[in-house]
């Protein structure tokens, strides 16, 4: 597991710990996608109290392989409110031995830099809702671009939306980047953990 994912698991540690029940959903998930083996499920499970199974998962997840942390955070689905402030601290990035690191689901350089194709425009495009405007004006495209965008394509939101995001990509060209994106979508209040989906 990278350093900065055990950092932000060891930050939320005792929050984890008193909000989730690992039981239900969490633990069967993880066994699911072989991030835990059938011996650690049962070490959980035999934890007396849902405080203890939650922290003995914490100190065997970061020793389970590169995809236990993202794995993790999908496990988290009806904990959503703890998932998001998990991505948050992780898209600000820690401070760790001095040295800035900037979290994304893969890997921060390949990540951050990334131009996005076609495909995932269009899938950003049908995640964005009302605010999408405010997303493509503050990526810099004019409100006369963007009625145009309204005016070609008047039968379909998709449509209009992924006719501006390709109009922004085209103008910036190696500057149209995941890391533009994310600091847009923020400006819009929008969180930024929807990229997740989009870049897989």
């Amino acid at each position: 597991m990278d350093p900065v994912h055990k950092e932000i698991l060891r930050k939320h540690r005792l929050e984890l710990s008193s909000q989730i029940l690992v039981s239900d959903t969490v633990v069967p998930f993880l066994y699911q996608e072989n991030i835990l083996t059938e011996s650690q499920v049962e070490e959980i499970e035999s934890q007396i109290s849902n405080k203890k199974k939650t922290l003995r998962l914490l100190d065997i997840l970061p020793s389970r392989g590169p995809l236990a942390f993202d794995t993790f955070l999908r496990s988290l689905e009806e904990f959503s409110w703890l998932r998001d402030k998990i991505l948050q601290d992780g898209i600000r990035g820690l401070d760790l031995s001095n040295e800035k690191t900037v979290y994304d689901w893969h890997s921060p350089e390949a990540f951050l830099e990334k131009v996005p194709s076609d495909r995932e425009l269009s899938r950003l495009a049908s995640r964005l809702g009302p605010e999408w405007e405010s997303v493509l004006l503050d990526l810099g495209l004019s409100a006369e671009a963007l009625f145009r965008c309204r005016a070609d394509h008047s039968l379909s939101t998709h449509g209009q939306v992924l006719a501006g995001l390709v109009q922004w990509r085209r103008s910036e060209g190696k500057k149209a980047t995941a890391h533009r994106l994310v600091q847009s979508l923020q400006a819009a209040d929008i969180h930024p953990s929807i990229l997740e989906e989009v870049f897989q």
